[in-house]
Parts: C-alpha cells; structure tokens; sequence
C-alpha cells in the first residue's frame, strides 16, 4: 500500500466518527454483508454516519484490507479505531456493545408477545423432534421477511415463550415481532403455518389517474410523486409534480416522515409497483402506484 493510499484512508477517516467502507452505497448496498451493516447502522444512528464504496476503486479496496489488517469488507470504524466486519457488527448490536460504543441507550431487551393457536403449535413441536442442542428461531428483517429455523445459541438473543415453546430471536426480530399471530391453515393450495404481524407496513394501494387528480385539487397534504423512468422517457412527458426517482431522491425520500404519501408511476404502472413494494417494505405506511401509469395519465 502506498503511501498516497494511507492518506486518503485518513483523510476519509478524518470526516466522520463513524465510517464504513463497504460495497456500494447506503441507499444501494451491492453485498448483502454490506446492506446488513447498513440496516444496523441506521436502526441506530440514522444517517450520522459516513461511508465510502470500495467498488469504484480498487486501490481504495486493496488499501484498507492492508491498514486495518482485515480481509474483508464491510469494514467499520469508530473514532479512527477499526472494530470488525458484519459477523462482529452484527454480534456487537445483539449484545449491546456496539451501542456502548456509539454512547447510546442500551437495547429493549422485552420479550415480544406472540401467540399460537393449538394446529400451529401442534405442527411446530412435530417439525422439532431429534433437534439436538439446536433451538427454534425467529427472524422477522427489517423488510418483514419471516422465517423459522434451527439454530444453537450464542447467548444473547431474546427469549420468548410461544405456548409452551421457547422461541429464540435477535432484538430486531423481537422489536417487529410484538403481537404476532400464528396459525395453522390447509387450503387447496396446500398447508402450513400463517403468520400474521400487525406491525407489518400496509400493503401498496392502487391509484387511479382521477383519484390523483381529485387529491392535487384538496387541500389535504399532496403526495411526493415520483417516476421511475429512464432519463429520457421523464423529458418527453410525466405526471404533474412528479421528480424521477434518482439517487438524490432516493436520499430524499429515506429523509422523510414514514407517513408520508407516496405515489410512484411508470409508463404502464407495472415497474412502478416495484418500487413502491420497495419502500413500503421500508415502512413507509402511505404507499400508492397509479393505475396504467404515464398512458393513463397521457390520455
């Protein structure tokens, strides 16, 4: 590592007190290591930290493995100081020590209520037989994907009692987990465990080009309206107040309040629902597409 290569780490160093060099951007992880780095640092302090993508250049990508004398990345440090990768970040957050670090509140710790009805319990305690020192987890990530699985502990995770089962989780698990219902449903389709969350974001609602312009006529709070159309498609026509979801307003949106409207459109309202799943998975309560798009619109 050159001496030149030293110096913009420090200097990058020199910018914040807490910096990650990963894979990608805050708003566009391009590793899941990475992106899981990011999530815990924004459940903690928002966007008060800074970071740098090692993708666009290598020397930058070689450099830091040599001067924090680590092979991977992410890589995160604190007031200058390396303190690990995702596995340690990941481990530091569940433990509480990573907000020990930041001077932070220690993590609520309170077991989530969570309840099962007898099927449901039934068809558990059956999947568990021969399960060795492994015991039953919970996951819900901050999209809230769910999943069950065997797994043995490492002694800081949250313990809730589900029936008479023990159900272990991580604090993020057990933060979104609160009030969860399970139950066990045969349909056609097949059978197999419903899980049912209440903190879960609403689903995406449907918005017709009226219905649109009926709320630009309200006095009611208009919504942010965006379209996530090429460059060159937004030049030649879009709806009324809409920016093109770009990078800066991306950034912009993760800024706002997570109640506020939404609405996102395309040529035809199919690419559209994308990414307004997107962001309704990142809590934002208020989410709509617009029917048939920029035609419907148009016509």
């Amino acid at each position: 590592m050159t001496d030149q290569t030293t110096q913009r780490i420090e200097q990058m160093l020199d910018e914040s007190s807490v910096f990650l060099f990963m894979k990608g951007n805050p708003q566009t992880p391009m590793c899941g290591f990475s992106s899981n780095t990011v999530k815990i640092l924004k459940d903690l302090i928002g966007d008060g930290f800074s970071s740098f993508n090692v993708l666009e250049d290598p020397e930058i990508r070689e450099g830091i493995k040599a001067y924090g004398q680590w092979p991977t990345i992410p890589q995160l440090y604190v007031n200058k100081e390396l303190v690990g990768g995702n596995d340690i970040i990941s481990e530091m957050f569940n433990t509480g020590e990573l907000h020990e670090l930041l001077n932070l509140t220690q993590p609520d710790r309170t077991a989530p209520k969570i309840s099962i009805t007898d099927d449901a319990l039934s068809h558990i305690k059956e999947g568990l037989k021969d399960m060795g020192d492994h015991q039953l987890f919970l996951s819900v990530d901050d999209e809230f994907n769910t999943r069950f699985s065997l797994e043995k502990p490492k002694g800081y995770e949250v313990i809730a009692d589900v029936g008479d089962l023990k159900v272990y989780m991580d604090i993020g698990t057990a933060k979104r987990s609160d009030g969860v219902e399970i139950s066990w449903v045969d349909e056609l389709q097949g059978s197999g465990l419903r899980i049912k969350n209440p903190n879960e974001p609403p689903a995406v609602k449907d918005l017709s080009v009226a219905e649109l312009q009926d709320w630009f006529a309200t006095e009611i709070e208009n919504p942010h309206v965006y379209d996530v159309r090429s460059v060159d498609k937004v030049e030649e026509g879009t709806v009324d107040h809409a920016l093109r979801l770009d990078k800066a307003a991306i950034e912009s949106i993760e800024s706002m309040e997570k109640e506020t409207p939404l609405v996102f459109v395309c040529q035809v309202g199919q690419s559209s629902m994308s990414a307004a799943e997107f962001f309704r998975k990142k809590g934002y309560s208020k989410v709509f597409n617009l029917t048939g798009g920029y035609n419907a619109w148009n016509e």
